[in-house]
């Protein structure tokens, strides 16, 4: 047992300055400990399950002498009901911290799922566009929240003042927080249903998107008018133009026309490839270049130490609206997207191409699944005289009518 030391007074403690241990009295074993420095600090010197141990209490005067002798006694006391009090405070410290550490809001838990999948993404814009819709809808919301109290309300909160005006990025906005929310389920951050998922759950209190959302079709030439069409695009200067040209040959979207390489296409086999990271579905999509497109390819002047095709003014790629920014000195009420609308068409209703040949021209997926897994291969060499006789009939020029004239006569507009 510890020998009891001679009681002092606050005012006899509030001496001591010599640096080491002295024990103030009053309960065994505390002392007051005063270190080189100058500092003191209060201890209990105790014998817990047969071991000597020095048991922290506080510094002073923070800790006046009546709260460190109350603090001693009940040590003591826990210590005689074979409680270890410093292990107990260990664990509590320990516990206090790990629940700190789960402690993260859905801000906070957003940017950690974006860090850890965002270089899985095809690009920039992807990210974003994640960042723009979450800092713009969610964030106000529920960004300070802690993830793990983020509720059914919340998510009703963000989704329904757009749910009917802006259908589409409301759609895309609920799943971004439905991955958030259950990464940080995954990450032990949260628990329970995620109430963000839209199956049995916000599929009962919202309407299904494709009942409110207007069908939006992108502005398109009717076939008959694309012949002459082609006849003025070509009469244009400038690589946009051509860059759209090459656009309507291949059947290509915009984007994997801007990005397109010197390195993705062989001029002797006649095949564009563009790789996955670049195309929609991410999956690599090989183009067999027409006559057409070759001939166009063989034309264009290419840059030292620039692999692009289709190079901006400054060596950068176009601009997403430099194709429609020809279409719109042209006069022409189309978009670039709606030439692939177009050769969807006339595969459809001027030839005898099978529709999937026609889908896998365009890289669309197929909706029907058993038929995908059975198609192994991109039938090419098919699909080559498909584009071949798709350049040949852009080629046509009615005669005696013009395009201006045709287009006054179709009286053109967006497609129904």
């Amino acid at each position: 047992m510890a020998r009891k030391a001679q009681e002092l007074s606050p005012l006899a403690v509030g001496r001591l300055k010599e640096p080491g241990h002295h024990a103030v009295g009053g309960v065994a074993g505390l002392y007051l400990y005063v270190s080189e420095s100058g500092a003191r600090s209060w201890v209990l010197r105790a014998s817990i399950a047969g071991k000597r141990r020095h048991m922290g209490l506080g510094g002073f005067p923070d800790v006046p002498l009546a709260q460190a002798k109350d603090k001693a006694r009940l040590a003591r006391d826990a210590i005689s009901q074979g409680v270890d009090p410093i292990q107990q405070r260990k664990a509590a410290v320990s516990k206090l911290r790990a629940s700190h550490a789960a402690e993260k809001t859905f801000k906070e838990a957003a940017e950690s799922y974006i860090e850890a999948h965002g270089d899985s993404w095809k690009n920039a814009k992807h990210r974003a566009q994640w960042v723009s819709t979450l800092e713009t809808y969610a964030y106000p919301v529920v960004g300070k929240l802690f993830v793990r109290d983020v509720a059914q309300e919340h998510v009703l909160a963000i989704l329904e003042p757009i749910w009917k005006d802006k259908t589409e990025t409301a759609t895309r906005l609920r799943g971004r927080i439905e991955s958030v929310l259950d990464w940080a389920t995954a990450r032990k951050y949260r628990s329970g249903e995620n109430p963000a998922r839209w199956k049995g759950h916000l599929d009962k209190l919202l309407p299904a998107p494709g009942k409110i959302q207007r069908v939006v079709h992108h502005r398109a030439l009717p076939i008959a008018s694309l012949p002459g069409f082609m006849v003025e695009l070509r009469k244009r200067e400038g690589t946009a133009a051509r860059a759209l040209e090459f656009a309507i040959l291949c059947a290509a979207r915009s984007g994997e026309v801007r990005g397109a390489r010197w390195s993705e296409i062989d001029m002797d086999a006649r095949v564009w490839t563009i790789p996955a990271i670049r195309m929609k579905a991410g999956r690599e999509h090989r183009v067999p270049l027409s006559s057409d497109a070759i001939g166009l390819l063989k034309k264009l002047p290419r840059l030292v130490d620039n692999d692009l095709v289709f190079p901006a003014l400054r060596g950068a790629q176009l601009s997403d609206m430099s194709l429609t920014a020809v279409l719109r000195r042209m006069e022409v009420d189309a978009v670039p997207h709606g030439f692939r609308s177009s050769f969807r068409d006339w595969a459809g209703e001027l030839t005898n191409h099978p529709r999937e040949m026609a889908e896998q021209a365009l890289a669309h997926t197929l909706e029907n699944k058993v038929e995908a897994a059975y198609r192994r291969g991109d039938a090419l060499e098919k699909r080559r005289k498909m584009m071949q006789e798709w350049a040949d009939y852009l080629d046509q020029v009615q005669q005696g009518d013009s395009f201006k004239a045709m287009l006054s006569r179709l009286k053109l507009g967006p497609r129904a």
